[in-house]
This record gives C-alpha cells, sequence and structure tokens, in this order.
C-alpha cells in the first residue's frame, strides 16, 4: 500500500506544457509536454490537514462556467495579504475546492508567475523550500524564486532538488526534504513550495503533512495531469513497493465519463486540438476538470463514497503498476487500460450499451493511450493484486463502474463475480 497523508494549505499553479523533448518522460505526460517559455498556470491554494487549526478564507465570489459552480476562496492558512486580488489580464479563472473554512482557489491564467503578489500573498511567515526535481530546476526554479521574492526582501527562499521519476517516489527520497528543512532551520511558519508534477506534489505534500505537524503548503503543477487532478483534493503519498497511490493520465477522459457527458463530447470533438497543444483547448480542458473534481471533493471530501468514483480505472490500473512494475508503464497509461476493463465490464453486466463502449475506446485510442494491459499480466496477477486493493472493505472488492446513459457511475461492490472472471480472461488471453 502506499503511505498517505494529507497536506497544510496549498496554492497550485499549472504551468503549460512543453514540447521540448528533451523533458523526461516521467515528468511529462504525453501527449501533453511542458513549454519553456509562456505559463498557462493554474495556481492553487489546497486544503490540507494535518491536526491543523482552522483558518480564515480570503475571498468568495462566485463564478459560472457552462453551467458548473466555481465558487473563490481561499485556504487553510491565513494569507499575508487578504485584500482582493489586482485585476489582472493573465488572470482568466478562478476554481473552488469549497470546504468551508478550509476551502482554496485554483488559478488559471497564462503568465500568472509574472505576477509576484499573486503568489506571495499565499505564503506563510517569511522562509520558504522550494522542492523541485532535476528535470524542472533548470526549466522554472529561477523564475519561481524571483516570484516569490519580488519586490519582498522580508522572503528567504531555499530549494531542494530531487532526483526525476516514479521510482524515486519514496521514503529515502522523502527524507531529503526533511533533511533540508531541519539543516536551514524552518519552523512553522514556513511555507513549502511543490514545483513539478504528481511525484513531486506527492513528495512535497507529504512532507509539508508531517515537518513539525503541519505546515503551509504551495503546489505549482508542471505536467496536465498534476494540474487537472493530482493536486487538487488535499490527498498525497509516497509509493510502497507492493501497492500504489498515484493518480494518473487518463484522468480528463476520466471526469467526462463518470459525470460530465458534455465534457466527455467536447473531447471527443477536440482531442486533436489537445495532442496539438492548443492552448485556449488546454486551458478548457484543465478549468473544466478542476471545476469536477472540485464539486466531488466539496461534497465528499473523506471519500465516503462519492469521491472514491474518482478512482474509475484505477483498481484494475493500480494492479498493472504493481505487477508490471513502477516505471515500465507512465501511470496514466496504466489507468487507461484499467478504464478500458472496467468499460467492458460495466458492458458485460447490462450497465452500459455497447455504444458506450466504441466511444471510450476510440477517444482513450485518439489519446495515444493503451486500451489493453501488457502482456505479461495474468487472471491470475490481477486478482492477487486486486485483493489488497485500498477499496477493498471486509473481504470485498469494491469497484468504480458506468451504469446508465453517458456520465454515471457507481461504487459498489454489488455485482456478478463471473463477469468480472470473463473481463480478466478477455484481456490477459487476448
Amino acid at each position: 500500500m502506499a503511505a498517505s497523508a494529507t497536506a497544510p494549505p496549498a496554492l497550485r499553479f499549472s504551468l503549460k506544457p512543453s514540447i521540448d523533448s528533451s523533458v523526461s518522460r516521467s515528468e511529462t505526460c504525453d501527449p501533453f509536454p511542458r513549454c519553456r517559455n509562456r505559463d498557462l498556470v493554474s495556481l492553487r491554494s489546497s486544503s490540507v490537514s494535518h491536526g491543523l487549526s482552522r483558518f480564515n478564507r480570503v475571498s468568495s465570489p462566485v463564478l459560472k462556467f457552462d453551467g458548473i459552480r466555481s465558487k473563490v476562496m481561499a485556504s487553510s492558512v491565513p494569507a499575508v495579504d487578504k485584500s482582493p486580488l489586482k485585476k489582472s489580464s493573465r488572470l482568466s479563472t478562478i476554481v473552488d475546492v469549497d470546504l468551508g473554512d478550509r476551502s482554496y482557489p485554483i488559478y488559471i491564467g497564462s503568465g500568472l508567475l509574472e505576477e509576484p503578489d499573486l503568489l506571495q500573498r499565499h505564503v506563510h511567515g517569511k522562509r520558504v523550500l522550494v522542492v523541485t526535481n532535476t528535470t524542472i530546476a533548470p526549466l522554472y526554479l529561477d523564475k519561481v524564486i524571483n516570484a516569490l521574492t519580488c519586490g519582498n526582501s522580508n522572503i528567504s527562499v531555499e530549494s531542494v532538488i530531487l532526483p526525476d521519476g516514479e521510482k524515486y517516489k519514496n521514503m529515502d527520497t522523502l527524507m531529503k526534504v526533511f533533511d533540508k528543512a531541519i539543516e536551514s532551520r524552518f519552523d512553522r511558519r514556513s511555507t513549502f513550495v511543490a514545483l513539478g508534477g504528481g511525484v513531486i506534489g506527492d513528495m512535497c505534500g507529504f512532507a509539508a503533512a508531517a515537518f513539525l505537524r503541519g505546515v503551509n503548503f504551495i503546489q505549482i503543477p508542471t505536467t496536465v495531469m498534476a494540474q487537472v487532478d493530482s493536486s487538487v483534493g488535499g490527498k498525497t503519498g509516497i509509493n510502497h513497493p507492493l501497492g500504489k497511490n498515484l493518480i494518473g493520465f487518463a484522468e480528463v477522459v476520466k471526469y467526462g465519463l463518470i459525470r460530465d457527458a458534455e465534457f466527455f463530447q467536447w473531447q471527443e470533438k477536440n482531442m486533436q486540438a489537445l495532442l496539438a497543444r492548443d492552448p485556449s483547448a488546454l486551458a478548457y480542458a484543465i478549468k473544466r476538470s478542476c471545476e469536477n473534481k472540485a464539486e466531488v471533493v466539496s461534497l465528499d471530501e473523506k471519500e465516503s463514497g462519492l469521491r472514491a468514483t474518482l478512482n474509475l480505472g484505477h483498481t484494475f490500473g493500480h494492479a498493472i503498476e504493481t505487477g508490471f512494475g513502477y516505471g515500465q508503464w507512465l501511470h496514466g497509461e496504466a489507468v487507461a487500460a484499467g478504464t478500458a476493463m472496467a468499460v467492458d465490464m460495466s458492458y458485460r453486466l447490462g450497465w452500459i450499451d455497447e455504444s458506450i463502449v466504441k466511444r471510450v475506446y476510440n477517444i482513450l485510442q485518439q489519446a495515444k493511450l493503451p486500451i489493453a494491459p501488457p502482456e505479461v499480466m495474468t487472471v491470475e496477477m490481477f486478482k492477487s493484486y486486486m485483493a489488497v486493493d485500498k477499496k477493498v472493505a471486509d473481504g470485498l472488492l469494491r469497484l468504480i463502474l458506468l451504469k446508465g446513459p453517458l456520465g454515471n457511475c457507481v461504487f459498489t461492490g454489488d455485482y456478478d463475480r463471473n463477469s468480472l472472471d470473463k473481463t480478466l480472461r478477455a484481456f490477459c488471453e487476448s
């Protein structure tokens, strides 16, 4: 299983993916690599609780986008500056994760790192630790440090640069963050900033939750998958050799399948624009994904039921990652194959019609994602790893499956086991 923790408040930026071929595959989720220059940013101040007291909001206007409500609130630690945000042409969207007095905003726009006030207003105290990796540091570290300190000599910034890759998301690497914080004599009035993709976000968030029982936490996600999913919701974790808990690549498609049919239809029409890295298409996909996850998290922060539906395809996908070996496939690739398997099982149960199956396979293939597990996976391997999935309760494996019209799903253990066996055999023996 993965060790996990929720971290204190966070602010998150999402940097526009790049077309630079030198960026490593583990940090760049195809087909959305990062770009070196201007930033398409989703700046998030995220709620994370770890024995912390409650804090006030920064603001609470209501924005509406395509019928999905977006409230704007701030996060769990008091911002240095609670004055209204200055009007900026770069800040195009603010999406809220509504958790009462632990709510936080997601800022989305172009070039937000050129707006120092937007970042500095969420810094708690005078000491900042930026956690990044060897791939991202040469691209963005100086720019982030400048945004944190521009016009504010009171803020002191340290950085720790971790090796890049999923295989380094473990306790040994986590200790490097703690070592730097302790050596630099950081205290509870400090802020940790995650500058990177899902691995860096999880590592830094985990460290922020545990260091001195919790410090302020800001995220600047640099991959689309971190922007649309793993940086939203306050859950963080590191890997254990026997289990997996990282949000993956096929998340944009997932939102359309489980709760937003209109968004899925939009993806079908605009997948080629996304593959071509069209800025407006990417911005819309990030915004709509954040709005969907924000609403789910607001309704079910502790994952008592509804939030579990965000794991469509993950039970099959986690089994692939564990059985095949971390890093052999990108997490998004494993989840895409897992989603195809969940859709197949839903159809075998008679819960969806064949047209949905065909549409799901088609959009995953358009996105250049796999729709079947690697040949090394066997039925026995799937059953073995799925038996220790976090969604098992009282020995019963619960799954997220589609049911009814597009945009509807269930989280249930009440299904015909024969259908699961047939799906496993179909994908492992084909």
